[in-house]
Parts: C-alpha cells; sequence; structure tokens
C-alpha cells in the first residue's frame, strides 16, 4: 500500500498523519503538546501511528516533513527523523513550508474562504514573528519573512482587504491593529501534521522531491543562541 507519513515539529507540538496517496485518504493522526518532547516521542508517535492503523513502516511511498520556518531544534528534530526514515526505505522525502501549511489548514475549514486573506504569524521571539501572506488558494501575496511589528505592518493590505490573522506569534499584533475591523485573528491555531501532509500529496503527484542527503530546513534566519555564564 502507497502511504504517506508526514511529521510537524516546527512548534512545541509534536504531529504525526498517515494519509493514503492514491486518494488522498487521512488514515490517522497523533500528537503530543508537550514542550521538548520531539526528541524522546516522535518516533514513538510514528511507530504506534503506523502500527495502530493496521500498517508496516514498509508501507511508506514517502516521508513529508514541515520545512520551517519555526523552532530550530524542532525542525531539525524532524529533518533528521524524515531523512533517516527515506534511507533506510529508499524513498523520497517532501518538505512542506510551516507557513503555507497553517494558511491551507485555516483556508480548508473557513466559509466563503475567497473573501478573506490568510496571515500565519509565528513568534520569533521580542516583537518579531515569521510570517507571510496568501490567498484562499494558496497563492502568497507575501512570501515568508522574518518582520518587526508595529502599527504600520501589513497597512497596505488591510487596507483593502480582510485579513484572517493567527499562529503563535498573532497575539503580539492583535493590539497594534485593535481599531482596524479588517483584522480578524483566531485564537488556538496550531500547526498540525495533517496540513503538512494534504500539501505534501500534491507536492508528491509533481514529483517535488527533495535530495535527501543534503536537504536542511529553512529556518528563514540565524539561529538564536546564548552563552552559559562563565564562559
Amino acid at each position: 500500500m502507497s502511504l504517506l507519513l508526514s511529521l510537524e515539529t516546527s512548534s512545541p507540538i509534536c504531529s504525526v498523519a498517515l494519509h493514503h496517496i492514491d486518494d488522498g485518504r487521512l488514515l490517522g493522526q497523533a500528537e503530543l503538546r508537550l514542550e521538548k518532547s520531539h526528541s524522546t516521542h516522535l518516533t514513538v508517535l510514528i511507530d504506534q501511528l503506523v502500527t495502530n492503523t493496521g500498517h508496516a513502516l514498509t508501507d511508506l511511498a514517502a516521508v513529508a516533513v514541515s520545512d520551517g520556518p519555526g523552532s530550530y531544534t524542532g525542525l531539525r528534530i524532524g529533518a533528521a527523523a524524515a531523512k533517516g526514515l527515506c534511507f533506510a526505505l529508499d524513498i523520497p522525502l517532501l518538505a512542506v513550508g510551516t507557513l503555507p501549511a497553517l494558511a491551507h489548514q485555516v483556508a480548508a475549514r473557513t466559509p466563503r474562504a475567497a473573501s478573506w486573506l490568510y496571515c500565519p504569524m509565528l513568534d520569533a521571539r521580542r516583537q518579531e514573528v515569521y510570517t507571510a501572506l496568501y490567498r484562499a488558494d494558496g497563492q502568497p501575496l507575501l512570501l515568508p519573512t522574518n518582520l518587526v511589528l508595529d502599527a504600520t505592518s501589513l497597512a497596505e493590505h488591510l487596507a483593502h482587504h480582510a485579513v484572517l490573522f493567527f499562529g503563535s506569534g498573532a497575539a503580539k499584533f492583535q493590539p497594534l491593529v485593535a481599531t482596524n475591523p479588517g483584522a480578524v485573528f483566531l485564537p488556538e491555531v496550531q500547526p498540525s501534521a495533517i496540513s503538512t501532509g494534504e500539501l505534501a500529496l500534491e507536492a508528491y503527484h509533481r514529483q517535488e522531491f527533495q535530495d535527501v542527503a543534503y536537504y536542511e530546513p529553512f529556518y528563514l534566519k540565524e539561529v538564536y543562541t546564548t552563552t552559559p555564564k562563565g564562559q
């Protein structure tokens, strides 16, 4: 059987999903909403999901992974797991951007979807977010970027469109545009391996595969590190 395994590790949520490649059916999904759970639980979630749906890893035809931006550590863990499976099973690797997957997730569940623009925002410390802007069909109006938020951010788009804002960084922007009736904020929208898988299915049929040996996640900016005191 041809199955697609999808991994979403760009946020504190560790999420995996399994789709049937031929007809796109969702066969199962599992996630843990625990901080820093990826390194210890990702492979367990994968094994449990595949087993509980009555399949084996040898049924996988491809693996998809969240490409970023997002948590540096989470993205690296997801990429390492995905590449390991692809190497071991000799199957292709797919990468799906975190921001377009989030936008797809919301647009697919929004009534009159075409009447909105979709703006996922991921927290990037202080007043900065990773963000992009999409139409309901996934066409980008603003490509993924890191943006320092102020009251003028995205003003041109908000002047002409109604925009849905969501994701871990959206709450920082809400008070800056509180008086703008075109800005609508959706709480509790988190990245999901289901949406990663839905976009990955399209990429699979277009044969947009990654080079397993050289693939690296899309971090968007340099990783933030600190030096322990005393060093």
